[in-house]
């Protein structure tokens, strides 16, 4: 159930407002065309529960760069 995933989700971010936030950026940026949204929610909402979702904001950062000099070359 989705309650589980927020609850566990609530492990890593303390504040529920702040996990909404990141929740929503990470749902826009892996969700592919042909699928639910739902189910891209809670993938993303599964990977919260393992991983600090405020400290892969940094490496998050970093990629479009790399990706910007690959369209240059």
């Amino acid at each position: 159930m989705r309650s589980d995933l927020v609850f566990g989700a609530l492990s890593h971010v303390s504040n529920r407002y702040q996990l909404c936030q990141l929740a929503s950026k990470a749902t826009r940026k892996l969700h592919k065309p042909n699928t639910r949204l739902q189910d891209t929610t809670n993938e993303v909402l599964g990977r919260f529960q393992n991983t600090n979702p405020g400290a892969a904001a940094s490496v998050e950062s970093a990629q479009p760069q790399a990706m910007e000099r690959r369209r240059a070359a």
